[in-house]
């Protein structure tokens, strides 16, 4: 006999009501509240220019993605795209596949949104499976030294992207958490 079915987690928009969980899941995630700051100051500071998800399962946020906007800088010219992070998931429900349908969600709403590129700062074993390549590739660098292999790029828009190569920069909430 088969037991009750588990509700499949469902991916959508953060709403208000979410706030609270979402701090609350990002500082057990990273087992810190640095994280937690980044996605509170970005909300605050950024509005509708960033993209929010959560993944909530039986009435329970349980995973959370940020999206917001980065810039490439290449000479005279800057590409503006977004970054992805920080992303999380309760440590009760990772490896669950919870964060790759997250990411899948995600990167979906970004090329519907006509957004040339995603970076991430992550793990180079996750995201290459969804696209990602080191951004070096492309001659693009992080503001920040980072290991090359964990820096990384996936291009949407290869017409816009095509000759880019300088420095990514990401919002200055990034950088004020880490001061």
């Amino acid at each position: 006999m088969e037991g009750p079915k588990q509700d499949p987690t469902v991916i959508r928009r953060e709403q208000l009501h979410d706030v609270s969980a979402i701090r609350k899941l990002n500082t057990e995630a990273f087992g810190q509240a640095e994280e937690a700051g980044i996605v509170d100051s970005i909300r605050k500071n950024c509005g509708e220019d960033a993209v929010s998800l959560v993944a909530v399962l039986e009435d329970q946020v349980v995973g959370h993605i940020l999206f917001s906007p980065v810039r490439v800088e290449c000479g005279d010219r800057v590409v503006h795209g977004m970054g992805l992070g920080p992303m999380a998931v309760l440590p009760e429900h990772q490896r669950t596949g919870i964060g790759s349908e997250l990411v899948r969600v995600g990167v979906s709403e970004m090329r519907g949104s006509c957004c040339p590129f995603v970076i991430v700062l992550g793990h180079p074993q996750f995201y290459p499976r969804f696209g990602f390549e080191p951004a070096s590739r492309r001659g693009i660098r992080c503001e920040w030294e980072v290991p090359d292999e964990a820096f990384m790029i996936l291009i949407l828009e290869a017409t816009e992207m095509d000759g880019v190569s300088g420095l990514a920069r990401y919002r200055s909430e990034f950088s004020a958490e880490t001061a």
